[in-house]
């Protein structure tokens, strides 16, 4: 009877960027909504409830946010709070519960708060770089499980070799063990460039420390030793101390010995380590004896080179032959494109060579994505004559990331022809990594997915 006197309507649909609008309002100015019959302009609670975000209208609760000096008053309302997080429940509703009206949070930043409290009304995520790690730590004061493991995914996917230093650090910080190992896999496979990252000199002791200690970290000790004196340095300017050789030592402490000086060649220690200061003077004869004399002293340095990373192979072909004509080179490029289905280091390739006996080629390659250039080299190298493929790395191993094509590239010079790969596959296990290939557009000598050159990507996973 009612439905027949009052005949349903339908509502008038908001669209989404008229809310997205309040809600970007609100995020700046607080804004109360005019008007007596607002709900009826939006058909949802989810619509509702958003417009409520940063919203003076029915606040029963306010937050002083940031540190002295940076703070901002955003207005809140309980029951939604307490709805989104078990400890604005326990804040507002639970058996300690305080009856103030305003609170004071003085260690979350602004942005970050209201990243969190948007999630809470809007149930929408908005991350960006400067402040994911801000947003993880309100996430994870208020308990807030779906945000935080988002911010995770967030700092996963941002991951490289720039910043993994300090989300380490941030990560142990935050008990996430597998954002840990994410960034532990760069670390191991682009040490030398995690180390001069700007971001290395950033991280606490501790984790300096478990850094240094890392046995599979690929680096060279000199590059270990430069990272270390660096990171030093921003320690004195912390502590108010002159960066002077001295000062550097006493902030290191006991982490100078985890550099692995006695398995530097005796060459970079008499030419760098030894003339740098950084030493005693007991300490640089002792390790001047341990790279000469018969009888070595005991040394508080780890002696042992550390073990680095095992590089994988994955081999496209199945077969190898040579012709009286192939595989000629002329300067033209040789090019197939791979995809992964997890995040690899693309430290070289492996090439064919000489057919026709031993023989020099000069190699220039080149990994790219989209039309980017990523990593590149001119490297010469040195075939015996055999079918056996030969390496060829880059400077630095080239970070690849899943679901998306890359595109590998090989200009060789040479005279002699060379042994070319067929019978290739469009999908090849290596280990726990899956790659497809495909035919590429740059190649202009012959490669693709059935035959040509490039039979090897030399990576770490």
């Amino acid at each position: 009877m009612a439905a027949e006197l009052y005949p349903a309507k339908k509502l008038p649909s908001v669209s989404a960027s008229a809310v997205q609008q309040y809600q970007q309002q609100n995020i700046s100015n607080n804004n109360t909504i005019q008007g007596c019959n607002w709900q009826g302009l939006y058909p949802t609670i989810r619509e509702r409830n958003s417009v409520m975000f940063n919203n003076e209208l029915m606040a029963d609760v306010h937050f002083v946010v940031g540190p002295p000096g940076g703070t901002q008053r955003v207005p809140g309302h309980k029951y939604v709070l307490a709805v989104g997080s078990s400890v604005f429940h326990a804040m507002f509703y639970g058996e300690l519960a305080e009856g103030e009206d305003e609170i004071r949070i003085p260690d979350v930043e602004p942005p970050s708060f209201l990243a969190m409290l948007k999630y809470i009304y809007c149930d929408e995520i908005d991350l960006c770089p400067d402040t994911v790690l801000a947003t993880l730590y309100a996430a994870k004061k208020y308990i807030v499980p779906h945000l935080a493991r988002a911010c995770v995914t967030f700092l996963e996917t941002s991951l490289s070799a720039r910043n993994a230093c300090v989300l380490l650090s941030q990560s142990c910080l935050f008990e996430e063990p597998d954002l840990t190992q994410r960034c532990w896999e760069v670390i191991d496979a682009q040490a030398e460039l995690a180390l001069r990252s700007e971001g290395f000199c950033d991280i606490d002791a501790q984790t300096l420390e478990s850094i240094l200690r890392r046995e599979t970290l690929n680096a060279k000790e000199t590059v270990v030793l430069e990272a270390a004196l660096n990171w030093a340095e921003a320690e004195c300017h912390r502590q108010e101390l002159q960066p002077t050789m001295e000062n550097k030592r006493l902030v290191l402490g006991k982490a100078i010995y985890l550099i692995r000086i006695p398995a530097m060649s005796l060459d970079d220690f008499a030419n760098g380590v030894a003339q740098s200061g950084v030493l005693t003077l007991n300490e640089t004869n002792d390790v001047f004896l341990w790279f000469t004399a018969a009888r070595k002293p005991e040394l508080p340095f780890v002696c042992k080179p550390r073990k680095g990373l095992t590089p994988q192979k994955c081999h496209r072909f199945q077969s190898c032959a040579y012709r009286s004509n192939q595989w000629r080179y002329r300067g033209r490029c040789d090019s197939i494109q791979f995809a992964v289905d997890k995040r690899v280091f693309i430290a070289g390739f492996g090439l064919y060579g000489s057919s026709c006996g031993s023989a020099e080629y000069q190699a220039k390659i080149e990994l790219k994505r989209q039309g980017v250039t990523l990593g590149m080299a001119v490297i010469k190298y040195f075939s015996d004559g055999s079918s056996s493929t030969f390496p060829v790395f880059f400077e630095y191993p080239v970070q690849v990331e899943p679901d998306t094509f890359y595109t590998a590239s090989v200009v060789l010079d040479g005279n002699e022809l060379s042994y070319f790969g067929q019978e290739g596959m469009t999908e090849v296990q290596c280990g726990k990594v899956t790659f497809q290939f495909q035919c590429s557009s740059d190649s202009t000598n012959g490669t693709g997915v059935q035959g040509g050159q490039i039979p090897e990507l030399i990576l770490y996973a």
